[in-house]
């Protein structure tokens, strides 16, 4: 295994297949750094003007030919040319068109790597043009979650970010600490005569306005994290209730087994689910009773574990059994722990009794919640449930409007820091605290947000980001 890159730009050429690996019309292996004209001289004879090389070409041009190994012809391609600092990387780059297919692509990234390149590490290009300065760190997670955004909205997020929407919010927040900070410095240079550079009160002033922006931003995460991360809804309830059915019509597909086996849900499986724009990350739990069986019991742990994290609860229950009643106190005590109305009782098999609507009110009364009736057998009433899934979340699926909006847990972090260092700056300065205290408060937030940016650069966190990344970007 190599190394983790370091902080230190590399210029040494890097090679790389862009696009999936599989059979398909056309595939892209591409090229960046210092010397990546030459070697595509060597194995690359253009069909017209073959006298002129690329290392000659004028950027963004493309030129068809034939790839070779000495007199071996590998394929026909095209060759697109990038001259820095007018690529991705802001380095020289080629990008190779060639034919789809393992074995094609395959050979040219041979080619490429026998002919002077290495094989660039996972995210590479994205990381230079970081560190080449073209984009900034957050502008650099933002391509990896537009890359595996699962939903439109998600989509929408990670294009504003990438377009700089978050940047330059964050990008005055930190000017506007910076200013405080040098003014601070400043103070701390003439300590000796005693003399304010900025009034304690308009200090006091900036940093709560400071702190009403990071809030806002903090805030923010809980919206950004369900368009990024889908909706954490929990399908529950007893063994034979119809929850993996219920997962496997909303999905339109057989994923979960089904079973009139009680028992049979083991462990908790996850699947997205998009309704009008909003994503549903649906978990069908391990069915909720007094288990003997030692994997059983596991099973039912863990979907504990997914209530506890959920941000919806459907709690589905067999309507149609001789013993629903029973389920009441279980439904009572949810309801209890989780007030704030993300819980939602289904009555399942509504198509197996004829007074269905008689028992949802019983069960309505007694346990003060709203109770939707459908058959997931035959698919009755699922357009109404997926319709009340979409109001108890309703709102969500109009944030990929907002301009600004945090989905990262790394980005969430930073500003909580962020946040807790401009409290302790404005204690600070209520208390009269000296100008040495207050300025390493403010500094603490500035690193904090130059984090996310990266503007304060550690060489740990790059690694992680960037290894999330295929080998290709």
């Amino acid at each position: 295994m190599s190394e983790p890159l370091s902080l230190v730009v590399q210029s040494e050429p890097i090679a790389a297949i862009a696009t999936p690996v599989g059979v398909g019309a056309l595939a892209v292996v591409r090229m960046s750094g210092e010397g990546v004209f030459s070697i595509a001289d060597k194995v690359f004879s253009k069909v017209r003007s073959p006298e002129t090389s690329l290392a000659d070409s004028p950027g963004y041009t493309a030129h068809f030919g034939k790839l070779h190994d000495g007199d071996r012809m590998i394929d026909e391609v095209i060759v697109l040319v990038f001259r820095s600092p007018d690529s991705f990387t802001v380095e020289d780059m080629v990008e190779i068109t060639c034919h789809g297919g393992p074995v094609v692509t395959q050979q040219v990234l041979k080619l490429l790597l026998d002919s002077g390149c290495r094989l660039a590490e996972p995210g590479e290009f994205t990381r230079r043009a970081f560190l080449n300065g073209r984009i900034d760190l957050l502008q650099a997670e933002a391509i990896g979650e537009m890359i595996h955004a699962r939903s439109e909205s998600a989509y929408r997020t990670a294009v504003n970010q990438m377009k700089g929407g978050l940047s330059g919010k964050l990008g005055a927040l930190r000017e506007q600490l910076l200013q405080s900070c040098a003014l601070l410095e400043l103070e701390l240079d003439f300590s000796e005569e005693d003399v304010e550079f900025q009034s304690r009160e308009e200090l006091s002033g900036q940093i709560e306005m400071l702190q009403r922006e990071v809030e806002q931003l903090v805030d923010s995460y809980q919206h950004g994290r369900l368009l990024s991360e889908g909706v954490a809804t929990a399908i529950i309830g007893k063994p034979n209730a119809g929850k993996s059915t219920l997962l496997n019509v909303l999905l339109g597909e057989e994923r979960a087994i089904v079973s009139h086996m009680p028992g049979t849900t083991r462990d908790y499986i996850e699947e997205f689910f998009i309704y009008d724009k909003t994503m549903f990350r649906l978990t069908d739990t391990a069915g909720l009773r007094d288990a003997e069986e030692e994997i059983e019991h596991e099973g039912i742990r863990r979907s504990y574990e997914k209530i506890a994290e959920a941000d919806l609860i459907l709690y589905l229950m067999d309507i149609g059994s001789s013993d629903y009643e029973q389920e009441v106190p279980a439904i009572a005590e949810l309801r209890e722990k989780h007030p704030d109305g993300k819980l939602l009782i289904i009555a399942n098999k509504t198509d197996t009794t004829e007074d269905s609507m008689k028992r949802m009110e019983i069960v309505s009364e007694k346990t003060g919640c709203k109770v939707l009736g459908i058959s997931a057998l035959k698919q009755d009433g699922l357009d109404v449930l997926k319709a009340e899934m979409n109001m108890m979340v309703e709102g969500l699926d109009k944030l990929h409007d907002a301009s600004v909006l945090v989905t990262s847990m790394r980005h969430y972090e930073a500003l909580r820091n962020a946040a807790d260092a401009l409290q302790n700056a404005h204690e600070l300065i209520e208390a009269r605290s000296e100008t040495e205290l207050i300025a390493f408060e403010l500094r603490s937030a500035l690193d904090y947000v130059g984090e996310i940016t990266g503007k304060v650069v550690n060489e740990e966190v790059l690694n992680v980001i960037f290894g999330q990344f295929c080998i290709g970007k």
